[in-house]
């Protein structure tokens, strides 16, 4: 049996029993719904017990445990012990247990087992402090002697404390005045050899006087010889600087007539350079003007070759249409003669609907027959269906084909221009050439007369430091338009690139 009882500390009388065999066990399980064992309820009751405690000082605890009673003072009278877990939406119990009060005589016994384990407890209390105090009285005498030693001991150190710090005190003045005799007698010997070293000093620097002023008379004549040979020196000076200065005259205008002559070699370089660049550049523009008017030639040549296989095409896709359509014309003619004969089938079988009773067996040969022109009335409007997907299919074909003859149609007058334009372009190159040989020619003239003049006094030709004429012009392309040498041929359209 499991029993449980309720008591309070406060109230010796308050005392509540219980006591659950296995088989009340199994009543009180089917009626609250229990899910544990009898072995293993003792020890669940008692985890919900210990979760109340832990909850019990929390603001809103989760499990309380709840004493109800139908009195309304707990007097004798059944009370139920509930655990309760608490929700936000509701209080569930999940466990009630009903206690019964204890009566007279469980009550005597259950005081008189607290008054035995109370004097238990006071008997061993007493046990316990009398053995401390006997304790503490040991603890006691142990430190009272422990003291009495130490207090010896304290006595010892402090009595041969002074002695040492009397002895340490007395040989301290001792040795201060044994170092202050040593430093009188330092101080007397340092300063007889400070007056010894004066005198030596003063005898030395006497005699250095002497030898200076020697030395000093010695030095005026030496001087007296050297200020004779620098005046000297000086008037020779002047001669040689006055020589001098015409010898660096001289030679500062051969090195400007030098660097003169170097300034319009280099000049004349770089001006033959640049005009060997713009030949080298123009030849190259040439070249590709070449091959691009020659592209330009065969791209014209594919476009016409195009153009013919699409004319072919559109007179074959004609060809074609027209066929179809007098094929559609016949369709449709046999369209109109089938719809004509459905109709007299129609006819003929409103007739023999009359003859129907007479004439059973005429009208399912009938039926099979209409069956399979029916039939071929569905193959031919499936025939018409697809020629005329065809013919919508021709059409596009025919859309696109016309479209792209229109784009070759553009292509080619787009080719015509660009023909035209690097023909232009030619020619302009054409004349630029020329008028760059010529150029090439009169520089090398000029050259020729400048060394030539050179010979004869430095006379120069009148032109322009480029070694060309300020504004040429082109004669044999029919414009006037006048161009400065430098920019000359700065704004040249590029040359047009291929498209495929």
């Amino acid at each position: 049996d499991l029993a449980v009882r309720l008591t309070d500390d406060t109230d010796p009388f308050f005392l509540y029993n219980l006591v659950i065999s296995e088989e009340d066990f199994q009543s009180l399980k089917s009626q609250q719904g229990l899910l544990v064992d009898f072995s293993a309820f003792p020890q669940k009751f008692i985890d919900l017990v210990q979760q109340c405690i832990q909850e019990q000082n929390k603001d809103i605890p989760r499990f309380l445990l709840q004493l109800v009673s139908s009195a309304p003072v707990l007097d004798h009278t059944p009370v139920s012990l509930n655990v309760v877990e608490t929700n936000p939406f509701k209080h569930l119990t999940h466990l009630s247990l009903k206690f019964l009060p204890g009566n007279d005589m469980e009550i005597k016994k259950f005081l008189a087992r607290c008054l035995k384990c109370l004097k238990e407890d006071k008997t061993t209390l007493e046990e316990k402090l009398r053995k401390t105090e006997e304790d503490l009285t040991r603890q006691l005498s142990y430190t009272q002697q422990n003291l009495s030693e130490k207090s010896r001991e304290l006595d010892k150190l402090k009595n041969e404390w002074t002695s040492y710090t009397t002895a340490l005190t007395n040989k301290h003045t001792q040795e201060m005045t044994n170092e202050k005799e040593r430093a009188l007698q330092a101080q007397a010997q340092y300063q007889q050899q400070h007056e010894q070293q004066k005198k030596e000093l003063e005898n030395l620097h006497q005699k250095s006087i002497q030898q200076l002023q020697n030395r000093l008379s010695e030095l005026e004549v030496i001087n007296k010889d050297l200020t004779e040979r620098r005046y000297k020196g000086d008037s020779t000076v002047r001669e040689l600087k006055a020589k001098l200065s015409g010898l660096e005259d001289e030679c500062q205008r051969a090195k400007q007539e030098v660097l003169s002559l170097r300034r319009e070699n280099t000049t004349l370089d770089a001006e033959c350079h640049e005009k060997e660049k713009l030949i080298n550049q123009l030849q190259t523009r040439v070249a590709v003007l070449e091959q691009e008017i020659k592209d330009k030639d065969q791209l014209v040549v594919r476009t016409k070759e195009v153009l013919d296989a699409t004319q072919e095409q559109k007179a074959i896709l004609e060809e074609t249409t027209e066929k179809k359509q007098s094929h559609v014309e016949k369709l449709e003619s046999t369209i109109k003669s089938l719809s004509a004969e459905l109709l007299k089938a129609n006819e003929i079988i409103k007739k023999l609907q009359g003859d129907l009773k007479t004439l059973l067996s005429k009208l399912k040969l009938k039926n099979t027959v209409t069956i399979q022109q029916e039939k071929l009335l569905a193959e031919k409007e499936e025939r018409l269906q697809k020629e005329q997907k065809e013919l919508q299919e021709m059409g596009q074909s025919l859309r696109t084909k016309e479209q792209e003859v229109c784009k070759l149609q553009e292509q080619l007058e787009t080719t015509v221009q660009k023909l035209e334009e690097s023909k232009q372009l030619l020619k302009t190159n054409e004349n630029v050439i020329t008028w760059l040989n010529k150029q090439m020619n009169e520089i090398h003239m000029a050259k020729k007369l400048e060394t030539a003049a050179g010979a004869y006094g430095g006379v120069r030709t009148a032109i322009s430091p480029q070694g060309m004429p300020d504004r040429p012009f082109f004669p044999s392309s029919g414009t006037n338009h006048l161009i400065s040498p430098p920019y000359a041929f700065q704004n040249l359209p590029e040359p047009v690139h291929n498209k495929s």
